[in-house]
């Protein structure tokens, strides 16, 4: 029966039970096999937010500061070898997109933050308000810079035949964007790092912001932009799109997003005083604003695009990304139909399940869809 809403937008296609416009996190950034354990990377992510908060409280910075960075990237590597996204070759697969990503990140940021002679000291005597050339650096440079390192590693990955889907490239975006940040935080705040342990004091309250904005929001925020411009490249039919005006358009997006992060981010440092705790409160407040606008943006993105993919795959007679003949539901545990895009039970798109759950063998596919692009 017709439910009248022809474009779900209740029921988002990589988790049903959901709506589209919504701010679930985990459902958004880890959309293949979300519906298994939510929870554990809920519990993973609240327990390294608190452990952030607490050491961040107590003073001691380095603690703070490696935890903030490193949690969202451990927990988002766990969930690609937890549902096994990508089979046999995870290692090669997350040092590329991650690992080198990593490394441009760190020699850029200490190019721009260190070679440039920045003035983004969040705690300091800098009074003097907003430098225009800082701004101009954080506004222009940095965004577009740092975007295009983000896609070396996703673009190289998903130009291989056996990467090429919609939801392979967002993942591949997602892990350069948390392994950018994360190596971004380490070179921004090397400081903190090597300072020792500072002890609880009045600016506690700025040193939590900071750890938050930094190690929870940022990360999220880089890995969504870039996942967007990712899942643009690999495009919805057999084989990647490229470099398409849908591409280009996701990439300025992203650019403009950071852009924004940036630029929020340091003007209202200077709220009640550079360094003050209200300044740093506000760029928190900030992100998660801008996060939430990226959140409702890949999840419309996402969802269109599954739907639009299962329609051309209708058309065509079939793909090389949907079920086998042996599958089941990750979602719901029923039998899917030999070849769906979708699970006739509870609706689940079959293209938010790993490749190895779909009953399809990897090699089968990277074959087929090989002899499909030549």
């Amino acid at each position: 029966m017709r439910t009248g809403d022809a474009e779900r937008k209740n029921a988002y296609a990589a988790r049903p039970d959901e709506p589209v416009a919504s701010f679930k996190l985990v459902s958004t950034i880890m959309p293949q096999g979300s519906g298994q354990q939510p929870y554990t990377y809920k519990v993973a992510l609240g327990i390294a937010l608190l452990l952030t908060v607490v050491t961040a409280a107590l003073g001691a910075l380095p603690v703070a500061i490696m935890i903030a960075a490193f949690a969202i990237p451990i927990v988002y590597i766990i969930y690609l070898y937890d549902v096994n996204l990508w089979e046999d070759e995870p290692i090669p697969v997350v040092a590329a997109a991650f690992v080198l990503t990593g490394v441009l990140a760190a020699v850029f940021t200490w190019l721009w933050s260190d070679q440039l002679a920045l003035s983004i000291d969040t705690i300091g005597s800098n009074s003097a308000g907003p430098s225009l050339r800082d701004l101009l650096i954080l506004l222009l440079l940095v965004p577009v810079v740092s975007e295009l390192i983000r896609q070396v590693g996703p673009l190289y990955l998903a130009s291989r035949p056996r990467y090429d889907d919609l939801m392979d490239g967002f993942t591949f975006g997602v892990v350069a964007g948390v392994g950018f940040a994360c190596f971004e935080t380490l070179v921004l705040h090397w400081g903190w790092i090597s300072g020792g342990f500072a002890g609880p004091g009045s600016s506690a309250g700025t040193w939590i912001s900071i750890v938050v904005l930094h190690g929870f929001i940022k990360p999220l925020i880089y890995g969504s932009a870039t996942g967007l411009a990712g899942a643009e490249f690999s495009g919805l039919g057999e084989g990647y799109d490229g470099f398409t005006p849908r591409w280009v358009g996701a990439l300025l997006q992203a650019m403009a997003v950071n852009a924004l992060f940036h630029g929020g981010v340091y003007l209202l440092a200077f709220v009640g005083g550079h360094g003050s705790t209200i300044g740093s409160i506000l760029g928190v407040v900030w992100g998660l604003l801008l996060l939430g606008a990226l959140i409702i943006r890949v999840r419309t993105v996402l969802h269109k695009g599954l739907l639009e993919a299962a329609l051309e795959s209708a058309a065509r007679g079939g793909s090389n990304h949907a079920s086998g003949d042996l599958a089941f539901c990750s979602r719901c545990e029923m039998p899917l139909l030999p070849h769906s895009d979708f699970c006739s039970a509870c609706g689940n798109s079959v293209r938010s399940v790993p490749k190895s759950a779909r009953g399809v063998s990897a090699t089968t596919t990277g074959a087929t869809t090989g002899e499909t692009r030549a």
